[in-house]
């Protein structure tokens, strides 16, 4: 992409050429939303927004395929939405990477203007945009890579040098396969991935950096502080509970679930069309036309109704289908009225979570595109007993901020105001764990348990004589197996013969600062001080695609001819 196609444009700068390379080791940090992304680095003194050539510092995040070269919102911009109504246009991308076709995401997705289709056997969906008459079949990594490559073009191009280190931030509720997806997404783009950031961490991490500004200030008194951050973007939902004092904050707490303003556009547009599933089921020119002006009316719609307590939806689908209808604001909250109970519901289990009180949080800090919808902002102060918000950042621009100061202090860079003087102290999202005990899930790892991390537990055999053990890794709250996502497998072997329940298998889980995480698993038989076997490292997660046939394929073949009971040590 040539370089002269983007512009410099900086709310601090006045030439570019002032700041040409004066940093140019420093990570930028992005945020890819499920609807909107933005780009953003550390200039020296402060974060610094990208801009594209139209001057716009938040771009929609979607990619086109046309005859020649896909193109994505950085470079491109949909003219009266005709590329989203005829088919060409791949979207959401963030909600459905890393994800199988037996996923409700997925089945939720079929109503995109363009091509979801599912077995429903635990493999990939086939996703394709309609060009030419044609399905041109794509994948969300390879329409996310497009759309990373247009967006280091324009960085490289406003920061006048090559871009290669980012921080990326990701949601609570990503899966360890989605995060590898995201990992290797962005290495087809030629991007090193220096951290991935939850983003309610990255959000943390910025208000750390405007409690430790303030103290340098005297306008605070460097005590701890505790914020509840909710983010609510158009794919997930995000909460967590944070303690910081000077320039260090600890994530106590992290909640996220998949959804947000997408689910809210979807109620809505069954709720203005309740026979809209059936209708579009065929995904002919006609149905993909429909389905983007209805939901093109839709959003309209939610988006006034932020600023006002009704709206008229008038909207012609084509062969004589018409909506006409006044939406009140009561009405889009009734529909939704299961999401927003969701959305207190993780409210409350991250402050169980956290031990924390409702009286002990000192701020609430609302981000994400939907933090402009009454409902949202009320529901988040209602909680807390009609607390203000806190002011001191654009819930728009948080994440990408935060994650353009971490890449900043990942990167090494000092700054002679201590303004960089910062760290994050994170916390695991989801629990780790092995299954034994029948098809139980025993967790190694709880939690919200503190990185870095690295917790055991001794095990043994079921079987008179075993001689082999089946080490399956999951990631997950769910007491069962099953309820729980694999995230790999390994088998150890030269057990000595012994009776049942005298090996002991000490299983251990291992978490560094880069949340990588390895499984280590050894035998030591009574009496022993050295391991009867080598030790096993492996490295999670080892599946890749259909980790639920791959679950059953080793259930059906193993039963459990190899598993492991948790060893009740005698007292």
């Amino acid at each position: 992409m040539a370089e002269q196609a983007y512009t410099v444009a900086s709310d601090s700068e006045t030439t570019g050429e002032e700041k040409s390379s004066t940093f140019p080791e420093i990570a930028i940090g992005v945020d890819i939303g499920t609807s909107q992304c933005s780009v953003a680095v550390w200039n020296g003194s402060q974060v610094e927004l990208l801009k594209n050539t139209r001057n716009q510092k938040m771009m929609r995040s979607y990619v086109t395929f046309k005859e020649d070269t896909p193109s994505g919102g950085v470079s491109s911009q949909l003219f009266h939405e005709h590329d989203l109504l005829s088919g060409a246009t791949i979207f959401n991308m963030k909600r459905l990477i890393g994800r199988v076709d037996t996923d409700p995401v997925i089945h939720a997705s079929k109503n995109l203007p363009f091509l979801v289709q599912t077995l429903d056997i635990g493999v990939r969906p086939f996703i394709a945009a309609l060009v030419n008459n044609m399905w041109r079949s794509t994948t969300p990594e390879e329409v996310l890579a497009i759309f990373l490559v247009e967006l280091r073009a324009m960085a490289e191009a406003q920061l006048k040098r090559p871009i290669r280190n980012i921080v990326l931030t990701v949601p609570v509720s990503f899966s360890r396969f989605q995060l590898t997806r995201i990992e290797r997404t962005c290495a087809m783009a030629g991007l090193h991935v220096l951290r991935l950031m939850p983003e309610p961490t990255a959000v943390a991490l910025l208000y750390g950096q405007h409690q430790q500004q303030a103290s340098h200030e005297n306008t605070g008194s460097g005590c701890e502080k505790i914020a509840l951050i909710f983010n609510m973007g158009a794919g997930y939902c995000d909460v967590a509970v944070t303690a910081t004092a000077g320039g260090v904050s600890q994530i106590k707490a992290l909640a996220g679930y998949t959804i947000g303003g997408e689910d809210l556009l979807q109620n809505m547009m069954c709720y203005l069309l309740p026979d809209s599933q059936s209708l579009f089921k065929n995904h002919g020119v006609k149905e993909i036309k429909s389905m983007g002006l209805l939901r093109v009316a839709t959003q309209d719609a939610i988006h006034q109704l932020s600023s006002q307590t009704n709206v008229q939806v008038d909207v012609d689908l084509g062969d004589g289908l018409k909506i006409c209808k006044v939406v009140d604001r009561e009405e889009f909250e009734e529909v939704n009225k299961n999401l927003f109970e969701k959305c207190e519901s993780l409210i409350i289990q991250c402050l169980q979570d956290a031990k924390v009180e409702v009286e002990d949080v000192n701020d609430v800090i609302i981000v994400g595109g939907c933090s402009f919808i009454p409902k949202v902002k009320n529901l988040v102060t209602n909680i807390f007993k009609g607390k203000e918000p806190y002011k001191g950042m654009n819930p728009l621009e948080a994440a990408v901020c935060g994650a353009a100061v971490e890449g900043a202090v990942a990167s090494g860079i000092n700054d002679p105001f201590g303004y960089l003087d910062l760290l994050t102290i994170q916390a695991t999202p989801l629990a780790i764990g092995i299954r034994a005990n029948g098809n139980n899930f025993i967790p190694l790892i709880p939690r919200n348990t503190t990185m870095p991390a690295r917790k055991d537990v001794v095990f043994t055999t079921i079987h008179d004589n075993q001689t082999e053990a089946l080490i399956l890794v999951y990631e997950g709250e769910g007491k069962k197996v099953e309820e729980n996502h694999m995230l790999g497998y390994f088998k150890i072997t030269g057990i000595p013969r012994a009776p049942k329940g005298v090996p002991e298998i000490n299983v251990c889980m291992d978490i560094d600062a880069a949340n990588v995480l390895r499984v280590l698993a050894g035998v030591v038989m009574p009496g022993c001080r050295q391991p009867a076997i080598p030790v096993m490292e492996v490295r999670m997660p080892t599946v890749d695609d259909g980790h639920g046939w791959c679950a059953e394929a080793l259930n059906r073949t193993y039963g459990a001819s190899l598993n492991l009971v948790t060893l009740q040590k005698k007292a």
